[in-house]
């Protein structure tokens, strides 16, 4: 584990927030949407453990967890977005219909009284609330986990850094069926768009908050 720099350090241990981007059965599970297109989640379950680790270290530090949630209803979704699924032959079948097995969560979950928020667009602050939340609540550092890296991970990760949050992408609790975009992000994040760290460094950051 390597030493997180002083200026990251600082930013965990205040006005910070764990956000879970889109833990559901449609994109982790076999069976669920991902694994129908023929493409292998095996990489999205495998970070449940440590991920499930970090959540439960930032509920004992009192660090807020948001939940972002997919809906991506053809009537909801961007047109662009919904021409383009069509192309690629990927409109057919909704992915995480709103009350489907395929929506629910999978692995990890929101306890009672954590936000979740329901998207219908990659980014978890197109059309949502998200924003409004975050600034009512204070917070400035947003610590990105969840799937899939490179498309609502990403895309929700650049719009917080727009917007003036201060991005961490968790680089052992995300992940995407697509290894090389997953890398590309990582290293794009690490480059320019925010600090990349491992859910250890996370847990030892929060653990000796004030």
């Amino acid at each position: 584990m390597t030493e997180l720099p002083a200026p990251l350090r600082d930013k965990l241990q205040r006005r910070t927030a764990l956000v879970v981007v889109d833990m559901q059965n449609d994109f982790c599970a076999d069976g669920g949407y991902v694994s129908k297109l023929g493409r292998d989640p095996a990489a999205c379950r495998a970070i449940v453990p440590k991920l499930a680790e970090l959540i439960a270290a930032a509920r004992a530090k009192r660090v807020p967890v948001y939940w972002l949630m997919a809906d991506y209803d053809q009537n909801a979704v961007p047109a662009a977005m919904r021409a383009r699924q069509s192309e690629m032959g990927m409109a057919a079948v909704t992915c995480c219909a709103r009350g489907s097995w395929g929506a629910a969560p999978f692995g990890v979950a929101p306890e009672a009284g954590e936000p979740v928020i329901v998207k219908h667009c990659y980014s978890g602050f197109a059309g949502t609330d998200l924003d409004q939340r975050l600034r009512q609540a204070g917070v400035e550092t947003l610590v990105f986990t969840g799937v899939q890296t490179n498309v609502c991970v990403e895309s929700t990760l650049r719009d917080a850094h727009s917007r003036g949050y201060f991005p961490v992408l968790v680089s052992d609790c995300v992940a995407s069926h697509m290894t090389a975009q997953h890398d590309a992000t990582v290293a794009n994040v690490r480059f320019l768009f925010g600090y990349v760290a491992g859910s250890a460094e996370l847990k030892t950051a929060w653990a000796v908050a004030v």
